[in-house]
């Protein structure tokens, strides 16, 4: 019998206990600042001159560490690492494999803190947000465990008098995990163990700016029994390594997290055959969003500002299920605008180790002059109401932006932004509100606050997002609870904590046996 899957709780940092707890992980954490990770390949710990250095995007000139990269030899190197130890590891028992996720969950819930504070100091996460990224990277290890006991011995099949058929699933071979730096531990750990406990091996090539906490990471499942081999470690440039293994004939599937542009160009690559490749490429993409907060005129109007702004600016707004566009009936547009402007002028910003401070930072120089571009872009469009200043001194800080007065056919309406900025167009009536909130080419998320039933209903037929939600918030999907994928140019719909999500890393099988 499979034991029911729980979704790991939040800290309630209420509790002064608990908010002492933290600061000492933050301080142990600064202990060990600054030092040198190794890439791991087949088990071997390899050091290189040529070092990815980690920053603190609140203070730029912390060093978070220095994690060796790897060339085109080297992922040579851990490519045949991987496939050598598929041949054995694919033969392993599932349960033997979920056993393993569960004790990786076991040693990160005993170290909670510790994680948190790594990912408070690397991406700049306050407590909260840091807090929720290490709960999503139990829960997926937990959650997939479980999964991989409920699909082990495949789906049941007809079989005729004289016949039995059997159809099971099987792994695939060589992954390639390209992981993100805005979930940096969560999707990270999420999409390498999926792909592990379905019996393939793996190159894990994380962000280039969020290296260090996936570096614990493999730590924590060598800990945990994981046989070597099986997880590689391959930091490195996406132009030199990530092309390199995308392209590589023995690359069975691509998980692949992060923006439109680079999960279209792995696309195109992958689907080119090359020389000795037997089988065409799988490719698992989640690629952002431009996610919309309709607003009803028959709606609890405190619940739409509060939902506008923490999910505008939770995590400076660096989540592609982020609410970046606000489509308001025009009945109520004024009273929601306004009560959202005050609720953001509330909102304290600073260094994310102070636990007061609601927002910190963007990642990184490049997203900061990104983001202040459309800032820019958006005095041409729309009226700022508040907001729409940055100081990149220190850290990468800009404040909460609201636009207003946007048309639905506005740059800062139509373009992935990621970052602290929301804009507001007015519509004509429910109807109307929907159409623009699919006038966009990506498809994940999307909220509706209303109190009109058939409202609701008509949403869920038209409005065309992977996650629609009522009456709370467009970010914060919770593992085995919300599935979480989009449609269009959000990526593949892979439905990430879900039932379905292991089995794209996996072919079926059938036999059939006249007796």
């Amino acid at each position: 019998m499979v034991v029911a899957y729980k979704h790991e709780p939040f800290t309630d940092f209420s509790v002064e206990a608990n908010r002492l707890d933290y600061l000492n992980a933050l301080q142990a954490v600064e202990g060990y600042l600054g030092q040198d990770y190794d890439l791991v390949i087949g088990g071997e710990r390899i050091t290189t001159e040529d070092k990815i250095v980690s920053y603190n995007p609140s203070n730029k000139r912390e060093v978070i560490g220095h994690v060796s990269k790897a060339n085109k030899e080297l992922a040579e190197k851990a490519m045949q690492a991987a496939v050598q130890a598929f041949k054995t590891w694919k033969k392993v028992k599932p349960e033997s494999r979920a056993d393993i996720l569960f004790k990786a969950a076991a040693i990160i819930r005993r170290r909670k803190h510790e994680f948190s504070a790594l990912l408070t100091k690397e991406a700049g996460k306050p407590w909260k947000e840091a807090d929720a990224d290490t709960a999503e990277a139990i829960d997926f290890l937990e959650y997939y465990g479980r999964q991989m006991l409920l699909i082990k011995d495949g789906s049941p099949v007809q079989s005729r008098p004289n016949e039995f058929n059997r159809y099971d699933y099987i792994p695939l071979g060589v992954g390639i995990i390209i992981s993100p730096w805005n979930f940096p531990f969560a999707i990270m750990a999420g999409t390498t163990v999926a792909a592990i406990v379905t019996g393939n091996t793996v190159l894990l090539k994380p962000a280039s700016t969020t290296p260090v906490i996936a570096a614990k990471f493999v730590e924590v499942m060598e800990e945990a029994g994981l046989p070597k081999g099986v997880l590689n470690f391959v930091p490195g440039n996406g132009s030199e390594v990530g092309d390199y293994l995308v392209d590589h004939k023995d690359t069975r599937f691509i998980s692949f997290t992060g923006s439109r542009d680079v999960g279209l160009r792995i696309f195109d690559r992958a689907s080119k055959v090359r020389n000795g490749q037997i089988w065409i490429k799988r490719v698992i993409a989640e690629m952002g969003g431009k996610d919309t907060i309709v607003v009803d005129k028959e709606a609890d109007l405190e619940l739409a500002a509060t939902s506008i702004v923490s999910s505008a600016f939770g995590f400076s707004g660096q989540k592609c299920s982020a609410c970046s566009r606000a489509v308001i009936v025009e009945d109520v547009y004024d009273q929601v605008l306004e009560r959202v402007v005050a609720l953001t002028n509330e909102l304290t910003q600073g260094d994310p180790t102070d636990y007061t401070n609601y927002m910190a930072t963007v990642i990184d120089q490049n997203a900061y002059n990104k983001i202040m571009d459309y800032i820019e872009i958006g005095k041409q469009e729309g009226r700022l109401l508040t907001g729409g200043k940055g100081d990149d001194s220190i850290g990468y800080f800009i404040q909460p932006t609201v636009f207003a007065d946007l048309s639905p056919e506005a740059r800062i309406m139509k373009e992935e932004i990621f970052g602290p900025v929301v804009g507001f167009t007015k519509a004509k009536d429910f109807d109307h509100a929907i159409k623009i909130a699919n006038n966009t080419e990506y498809g994940l998320t999307g909220a509706v606050i209303t109190n009109n039933r058939g409202h609701i209903e008509k949403a869920r037929e038209e409005f065309h997002v992977g996650n629609l939600y009522f009456n709370r918030g467009c970010t914060g999907a919770i593992v085995g609870y919300q599935p979480f994928g989009g449609f269009n140019m959000s990526g593949t719909d892979s439905k990430a904590g879900g039932p379905d999500y292991l089995l794209l890393h996996m072919q079926a099988k059938t036999s059939s046996e006249m007796l």
